[in-house]
């Protein structure tokens, strides 16, 4: 059996060997945008440890009906790598055949615990330019105007002020104007895709209800980006005392260090969502049980 696992593994992974090394090699150039990528198989691999016991307790079998999304997984891969050559068609079409495969030669049983590990990969697959562009475009707009209300807050109190033009903060400080440009770089895409996939490792982990779970999953965007409005509006006040501090490697560090808070009240809102259901006390259940 395991012999005939290996053997289909081998083969699966050369047919497709162009676009794993593909993905490799977009994750390792980009590491700041895309280097969650490397993660994203070891977590689902933890899915399917954890049902390790549910696996073991199905039955697997032939289910012939998925040949169907295994073949057209690998004619729509070869078709993007032909006619569209778009790398996220291909990712799609992997994993499709992916699905299909593990669907035919385990079946429903077996693919109702490994459906989540496999959908949850397509958080490894680079997204196509042109969406990258468009989503970060608008980012980068709720970004600055964030800091824009954020800093105007703050400098009513502390004696500067600040306008928005385009995606450029203007800090006026004492006859001094201070530019604070929200590039690409600081638009929080990153973020956003980071925070959506730690989203479903953390409410499948923590939370034990569904609505928590999905609650979870959709507060994900709106706290990387609220959060990297915070980012910009620090560096902002950051540049009051040296504009070197906006720019190169210090942006950096304060960028990696506001994830910690981050992920603090991420974990948080996950934390909450548990103490709003509380289960019931097995005192209750025994006093009740006495009584009849």
């Amino acid at each position: 059996m395991w012999f005939g696992v290996g053997f289909v593994v081998l083969v699966f992974m050369g047919l497709f060997f162009r676009w794993f090394t593909r993905q490799g090699a977009l994750s390792y150039d980009r590491l700041d945008d895309w280097g969650h990528a490397f993660v994203i198989p070891v977590i689902s691999a933890f899915f399917i440890w954890r049902n390790r016991d549910r696996l073991r307790e199905a039955r697997p079998m032939s289910f012939w009906p998925g040949l169907a999304p295994f073949l057209l997984g690998i004619v729509s891969y070869f078709y993007a790598v032909v006619a569209i050559q778009n790398h996220m068609i291909e990712g799609f079409s992997v994993l499709l055949a992916v699905f299909g495969l593990a669907l035919l030669l385990l079946g429903p049983g077996v693919m109702r615990w490994l459906f989540l590990p496999i959908v949850y990969l397509v958080f490894g697959i680079t997204l196509a330019e042109k969406i990258m562009i468009e989503i970060t475009f608008q980012l980068q707009l709720l970004a600055s105007e964030g800091a824009w209300v954020m800093l105007g807050t703050i400098g009513a109190f502390a004696g500067f002020e600040v306008d928005l033009q385009g995606n450029t903060l203007f800090i006026y400080n004492g006859g001094e104007t201070i530019p604070l440009n929200v590039a690409e770089a600081c638009s929080g895409m990153r973020m956003v895709v980071a925070f959506y996939a730690l989203s479903v490792w953390v409410a499948m982990t923590w939370n034990r209800e569904w609505w928590q779970r999905i609650a979870l999953f959709l507060l994900a965007g709106p706290v990387a980006v609220f959060m990297n409005m915070i980012r910009v509006t620090v560096l902002g006040i950051a540049s009051l005392w040296d504009g070197e501090l906006a720019t190169g490697q210090a942006h950096t560090l304060i960028g990696t260090l506001l994830l910690v808070p981050s992920l603090g009240l991420y974990l948080g809102i996950a934390w909450v969502l548990n103490r709003i259901v509380s289960e019931p006390k097995a005192d209750g259940k025994a006093e009740k049980g006495a009584a009849s």
